[in-house]
């Protein structure tokens, strides 16, 4: 389950950097790395890409609870002398 957080994260960090992209230089990463398309365009390993993403997104969706209740510092003991 934590390889699959990870993959998971790594694909939506990835994705939200192309958004990222898009939005400040209509620059589409993705659809450049694979076939040199101009903006816009896909093929088939573009749209497996944009595919994994999204399910990653989905995916870190229903896992949010869980990432946020564990990531929340726990409360410091009282030391006492």
């Amino acid at each position: 389950m934590r390889k699959l957080n990870t993959l998971a994260a790594i694909l939506t960090i990835v994705g939200g950097l192309n958004w990222g992209l898009v939005g400040l230089f209509k620059f589409d990463l993705v659809a450049a790395v694979f076939g040199g398309m101009s903006f816009g365009e896909v093929n088939l390993a573009s749209r497996i890409v944009y595919t994994l993403v999204g399910l990653s997104a989905l995916y870190l969706a229903t896992q949010l609870r869980t990432l946020i209740s564990t990531s929340e510092p726990t409360p410091a003991t009282a030391v006492t002398n």
